[in-house]
């Protein structure tokens, strides 16, 4: 089954995380998988469970309660943000494996550019460092419904990091976080979401045998 790649450019969150659930809802056993690789205005996004508390101040910056995992995160322009459609059914993943096929697509492509990075136990994501104990780079957050999943994943490239002072990432006060441009990876954001996409798919598509 192949998995298609659709570059919608930079768009409002809140139609698309529309059309995520109506393209999920939508879904019957031959529907193909996709990538959505898009940039958002600026957008914080409160997870299902998310505690309001763990926005700190108001900058200005629209808060969108949603139905992901996870706590708050932040969205913006330099930031690469890939949603993930997919029948985990017909892919003979659980979520746990589906995560951490995700973060190892982002770990090979920033490993590529020179840069250590990993996870860290009980909190997804991506992390500077070998031991996965400094900044955050990348954030994940996943919704399933009836074997599908929607929402995806973050990867901060080369964008104001500011807002993410107004707010405890992911639920963890005083969290830093970094991005690309900060590690002398000269990458645009356009160019790191080609080829994340293209080591997302290696990870979720292991070559047929033939």
């Amino acid at each position: 089954m192949s998995l298609a790649i659709r570059r919608l450019g930079r768009v409002d969150y809140v139609p698309t995380w529309e059309a995520m659930q109506a393209f999920t809802a939508s879904r019957n056993p031959e529907t193909p998988d996709e990538l959505w690789l898009v940039e958002h205005p600026p957008v914080f996004t409160l997870g299902q469970a998310g505690k309001p508390e763990h926005i700190l101040q108001d900058v200005g910056i629209p808060v969108v309660k949603i139905d992901r995992g996870g706590q708050v995160t932040y969205h913006g322009p330099g930031q690469v943000v890939i949603y993930l459609l997919l029948d985990l059914h017909r892919m003979k993943l659980k979520v746990r494996e589906m995560v951490s096929k995700i973060e190892q697509a982002i770990i090979d492509l920033l490993a590529e550019q020179g840069l250590t990075v990993s996870r860290r136990e009980g909190a997804p994501g991506v992390y500077l460092g070998a031991q996965g104990d400094g900044a955050k780079i990348a954030a994940l957050g996943l919704r399933v419904k009836n074997g599908c999943t929607y929402h995806g994943l973050s990867l901060n490239v080369d964008m104001d990091l500011s807002p993410f002072a107004a707010i405890n990432p992911c639920g963890y006060p005083g969290l830093a976080v970094t991005q690309t441009r900060d590690h002398n990876i000269a990458l645009t954001p356009a160019e790191a979401g080609e080829a994340l996409c293209q080591h997302l798919i290696q990870q979720l598509q292991p070559p047929e045998h033939t």
